[in-house]
């Protein structure tokens, strides 16, 4: 299935190459009115008029080409089987964070725990 999807998108490619370039060779219509007037070639590599049928044929029939391989690669990447759960589920899995003591947890800002209070008496300094 790998081989045949790429096997249609290297067509798509091609095609798509191929039509960018036929329509950049394909004279626009206005270009026919400045010829009538004697400013510039109207021949060309196929003859007057032969060049049009034969370039729009060709950008027409690379264009059913490129519309086929943008429909085959959409339905199969439709077509392929789809896990049973979420996208996340793949995801890695992250370890829990250490545990907080009380003594650390007074210094979070925003944090509301008590400090940590020793009640208990100093002894006294040894003489």
């Amino acid at each position: 299935m790998s081989v045949m999807l790429t096997l249609i998108l290297v067509v798509q490619m091609l095609s798509a190459l191929a039509m960018i370039g036929l329509i950049l060779i394909q004279h626009g219509k206005g270009a026919d009115m400045g010829a009538a007037f004697g400013s510039g070639g109207s021949g060309s590599l196929f003859g007057a008029t032969g060049g049009a049928n034969f370039l729009s044929r060709t950008t027409a029939v690379l264009a059913g080409v490129f519309f086929v391989c943008t429909l085959m690669l959409a339905y199969f990447s439709n077509a392929r089987p789809v896990s049973s759960g979420s996208v996340l589920e793949g995801a890695a899995v992250v370890a829990p964070a250490a545990p907080v003591d009380a003594s650390t947890a007074s210094q979070i800002p925003g944090n509301n725990a008590p400090a940590k209070t020793d009640n208990s008496v100093p002894a006294a300094p040894a003489k």
